[in-house]
């Protein structure tokens, strides 16, 4: 297992662990930086089925710097756990972040589920074939160029030939 700090929020480090190629995170950290009870959001956690299926505990570094065992879940899980976290129950300090969030998450799920995304990714993709044909025509003119700049080199060199008057022997 490899541990590392991925942040610092309201004075907390958030650390990640990293065990059989998976990125976990600590829920315990992430309680404290937001000013939420970690009971309530580990009772909440465990009545989430889905989300408590993945729930690990493993050793990590605590805030005192021993080594301590920590309750945590995948990270591609930890930004739903946190969609789910109202901003009436976080710390004063953290309820604009939590709203703004929050806020993100609505317009990602809008995205989404409305086709936007893959209208975008759709985009994109057409838009890379683009560039791609138009990198390949930019060759091939410059490839053309240089041809084009040896013939003239050589039907100059002929007419060069043909207008000297000294005779030229080839032995």
């Amino acid at each position: 297992m490899e541990t590392s700090t991925i942040t610092k929020i309201n004075g907390t480090t958030i650390e990640q662990v990293i065990k059989n190629g998976e990125i976990y995170i600590p829920i315990k950290p992430i309680c404290t930086a937001l000013g939420i009870d970690f009971s309530a959001q580990l009772k909440k956690i465990k009545e989430d089925e889905d989300l408590f299926s993945t729930v690990v505990t493993l050793t990590t570094v605590g805030a005192d710097k021993r080594q301590r065992e920590m309750v945590s879940i995948p990270l591609k899980y930890v930004f739903g756990w946190l969609f789910s976290i109202k901003p009436g129950n976080v710390a004063q300090e953290a309820k604009p972040f939590v709203k703004q969030y929050r806020k993100e998450c609505y317009d990602v799920l809008w995205r989404h589920f409305s086709g936007e995304s893959k209208r975008r990714m759709e985009e994109n993709a057409r838009e890379i074939q683009s560039l791609d044909r138009i990198n390949r025509l930019n060759e091939d003119i410059e490839s053309n160029r240089q041809e084009l700049r040896r013939e003239k080199k050589i039907l100059a060199s002929i007419r060069a030939e043909r207008l000297n008057p000294q005779p030229v022997l080839d032995i």
